[in-house]
């Protein structure tokens, strides 16, 4: 991946957060392998994967994202996830 590829990533999930009027977007990592246990959140939830990847796993199946992956969780919807083996960065907002 070249140098300006997270970059492009990152300015087309800005874009699409301003077009479809999320909230503030906030940028988060984790490392290989670590895990979110199982939980959901009270708001529409608005995901893209900027760097490595991750696997969400949700009732009606798992959901795997890398680079320019987006991933749409509508409020209350339970989840988990799994980080690929090179760590992740994603950035994400709430509609």
């Amino acid at each position: 991946m070249s140098a300006t590829e997270p970059e492009d990533a990152r300015r087309a999930a800005l874009a699409a957060f301003e077009a479809e009027g999320c909230g503030a977007p906030r940028t988060w990592r984790n490392g290989p392998g670590d895990r979110y246990a199982r939980h959901a959140h009270p708001y529409h939830k608005v995901l893209f994967c900027l760097e490595g990847s991750i696997v969400f796993h949700t009732d009606g199946g798992d959901i795997a994202l890398e680079p320019g992956g987006r991933l749409d969780l509508p409020a209350g919807t339970p989840h988990a996830a799994t980080v690929g083996p090179d760590g992740c960065v994603c950035i994400e907002a709430s509609r």
